[in-house]
């Protein structure tokens, strides 16, 4: 079973340490956490526990946890991080043909169950894909989000 504690740890490897990079539009970035969408939030000294913290709360328990499909929480979860908690309901919307308006509410989840899961992954996974290569900072960042979404679906044939 999938764990929070094993999906962070897989975030978290994923995000690392602080960073201020200029190129970055987020801005100064820690754990995964930037000061733009954290801007009360003291990233250069946020610490590892404390990240676990607000990622359970703001990203676990209001979308991630409710998923549906184990192989595919780790993704939800990796996805609201990169990309933002309503890109990655958008793209598992998407992903089963319902309006992508970025809540995973009742005939989401409806839906969500009538589908093929493989099919599922393999369409959130070409949404990830293509968000990534649309984004003006491909060029600088390009690489290290591929090689991220690579990794990612070993694990998900790992949880599968």
């Amino acid at each position: 079973m999938l764990t929070f504690e094993t999906a962070i740890e897989r975030v978290l490897g994923h995000e690392g340490r602080y960073v201020n990079n200029p190129a970055d539009p987020g801005g100064e970035t820690n754990w995964g956490f930037s000061k733009r969408s954290y801007p009360d939030l003291d990233i250069k000294n946020l610490t590892r526990d404390a990240a676990k913290k607000l990622y359970f709360r703001d990203f676990w328990l209001p979308v991630a946890a409710g998923v549906g499909d184990e192989a595919l929480t780790f993704q939800v979860l990796d996805a609201a991080v990169n990309h933002g908690m309503g890109n990655a309901v958008r793209f598992l919307q998407r992903s089963i043909g319902v309006a992508d308006d970025g809540h995973w509410g009742p005939y989401s989840k409806q839906v969500f169950s009538t589908k093929d899961i493989k099919d599922v992954h393999l369409l959130f996974f070409a949404e990830r894909f293509e968000f990534w290569a649309k984004l003006r900072a491909f060029d600088e960042f390009g690489r290290g989000w591929v090689n991220r979404g690579a990794l990612n679906l070993r694990l998900l044939a790992q949880d599968n």
